[in-house]
């Protein structure tokens, strides 16, 4: 079994989702630093990552997900059951369209500009994004209270895929404060954050 090579940006969203997948799998993984806007990139639309693996050269990370756990881990992070199936995907289709574009841009890229680039730091740009990330943050808890959203079936990819987002948002301080208002979410997340996948997998920024 080769080593799965990964080449992102060591502090995306999305690199660590792979990386988590690959955990998950028990599959040896080696992150190649590698900024989307560069030459070296080699997704058509600059976005990461990339991933080799098995002769393959995959991007896009739900299509690498889903081949790593099915080629690696006989499908383990993914609903056997059509229906739950279909709440997996809804999830990570919901974090991918929604919740990352919503957190990245409103909070998550500022913060990181901030601290690591010295940017000045865009306060009005915080203050519009701010009510939506709030009614995102009362839906997820609403959800998960509800029913249970997309824990039900268990740890999947769906946790894999919502897990980095969230995580990120909680490291600023307003989405910190944000989700520490969301008494379930909070604990889904304190409890996923102990899962050895995440822990091998923290970001340096971590605390």
């Amino acid at each position: 079994m080769g080593q799965v090579r990964i080449f992102g940006t060591v502090i995306s969203t999305y690199t660590r989702i792979i990386q988590i997948t690959c955990e998950e799998a028990g599959l040896s993984h080696e992150t190649i630093p590698t900024p989307a806007q560069s030459p070296e990139n080699r997704h058509p639309f600059g976005k990461v990552p990339v991933v080799e693996v098995d002769g393959l050269e995959l991007i896009e990370s739900v299509a690498i997900a889903q081949y790593l756990d099915n080629a690696h881990n006989d499908g383990a992070l993914q609903p056997a059951g059509p229906a739950a199936r279909a709440i997996s995907d809804k999830w990570i289709a919901i974090a991918n369209n929604y919740l990352f574009p919503l957190f990245e841009n409103g909070l998550v890229m500022p913060w990181i500009m901030h601290r690591v680039a010295g940017f000045p730091l865009e306060q009005e740009k915080i203050e519009r994004a701010l009510p939506n990330i709030s009614r995102a943050l009362g839906f997820l808890e609403a959800e998960i209270q509800k029913d249970g959203a997309w824990t039900t079936a268990g740890f999947t990819l769906a946790d894999v895929f919502l897990y980095p987002v969230l995580r990120g948002l909680q490291l600023t301080p307003q989405g910190e404060v944000g989700i520490a208002q969301c008494d379930h979410l909070a604990a889904w997340l304190a409890v996923t954050e102990n899962r050895p996948s995440i822990v091998a997998t923290q970001w340096e920024s971590e605390p």
